[in-house]
């Protein structure tokens, strides 16, 4: 295996911060796992836009190591993303995530090139093969990895560097919830999507890019390949993967398990994938919703996760009191949640400054947190 010194990112313009970044996430991987909230300094259970607060924060006394953001209406010109998370905000906010030492990294619900008032939910199947042959289309989609790209080079660090995140775009494509899913283009057309969006952002000079692929539940090594562009488009494997309880609550149990048997063994498919192709992997989405089950932490997410070479797994936003997925005080899987955030293999804000992601890998290790 390369040295970590090695290990670079698919632009070979990216900045040396992004540089030392990728190499740094592989280095951190073999000593343990960097937690992530989705929006977690912007809102939370009964507060928005208090500095310095997160629901994280308030229980174990730090921000995770990583921060999730969506740049879903960034492309029709909106102050506000598409859950109300103004852009201008947003920037400070991953400013202060990578002033802190933490990682950020963005998603992207865009809406439909082919017809802009259609969201990414709305089914609208070949609108990538469409795409490739309406001009208009085309100009239209340009322009909207245009406000990506001038949105991503505005994240400017303390001496007017760029600010190095992952950026994850369509997303969850073996599933078919959205218009470049599976039913809706053919393995080719989605890979030209990908290649053309990597290359555009290339020559748009957005040189702060991680490129995170990551379908939905896969079944085997060919599934989780099927649409994969390439090496040279590619710098993390990841895939989202959700706990859902079944109505039956006698069943709780054991579908509980099996979420388990099944979820690890897809981490360990994409481990082998990973290591074959010297690439990054991470859970790059996960949680149950509510999180109703009082041990979740430790006897559910720990076990997919532990030992596995995985370099960060985030959980998705507390956006309403019935759809959040990290604890917050009073929760039920809070005193669970300690117990996981004290594992010495788990990873929040301040172990990621002191291993400082953004400089050069260093020759000595450093030790995990006691």
């Amino acid at each position: 295996m390369a040295s970590y010194g090695q290990w670079l990112p698919v632009n070979k313009k990216a900045t040396p911060e992004t540089r030392n970044l990728y190499a740094n996430l592989k280095r951190l991987s073999q000593k343990g796992i960097l937690f992530g909230h989705q929006d977690a300094l912007a809102y939370g259970m009964g507060w928005k836009y208090e500095p310095g607060r997160s629901d994280v924060k308030e229980l174990v006394g730090e921000y995770p190591a990583v921060v999730g953001w969506d740049l879903g209406h960034l492309e029709l010109k909106k102050p506000v993303n598409l859950d109300s998370v103004p852009f201008m905000k947003m920037r400070a906010f991953a400013q202060e995530v990578y002033a802190n030492g933490g990682l950020n990294t963005f998603s992207w619900h865009l809406n439909n090139p082919l017809d802009p008032g259609k969201s990414s939910w709305d089914p609208m199947d070949s609108t990538i093969q469409h795409l490739f042959k309406d001009r208009k289309a085309l100009k239209r989609y340009k322009s909207w990895l245009d406000e990506v790209a001038d949105f991503m080079k505005s994240l400017k660090g303390p001496k007017g560097e760029l600010i190095p995140v992952v950026f994850r775009p369509l997303h969850e494509h073996t599933g078919s919830w959205f218009w470049w899913g599976r039913n809706h283009s053919s393995p080719e057309e989605y890979k030209q999507m990908w290649r053309f969006t990597v290359d555009y952002l290339k020559k748009k000079k957005a040189h702060n890019l991680l490129f995170a692929y990551s379908p939905d539940r896969f079944s085997s090594k060919a599934d989780y390949l099927e649409r994969y562009p390439g090496d040279n488009y590619v710098d993390i494997l990841g895939f989202d993967i959700y706990h859902r309880l079944p109505a039956d609550t006698s069943l709780t149990a054991q579908a509980t398990q099996t979420f388990i048997k099944e979820t690890r063994q897809m981490v360990e498919t994409l481990r082998q994938i990973g290591q074959e192709k010297n690439k990054v992997w991470t859970l790059s989405e996960t949680g149950l919703e509510t999180v109703p089950l009082a041990h979740w932490w430790t006897q559910v997410l720990y076990p997919i996760v532990k030992d596995a070479g995985l370099s960060y797994a985030l959980v998705w936003r507390n956006g309403r009191p019935d759809h959040y997925y990290a604890p917050f005080k009073g929760q039920k899987s809070a005193a669970d949640f300690k117990d996981f955030y004290n594992h010495p293999n788990v990873f929040f804000i301040k172990d990621a400054a002191r291993e400082q992601l953004y400089a050069p890998v260093p020759t000595q290790p450093k030790q995990a947190k006691n």
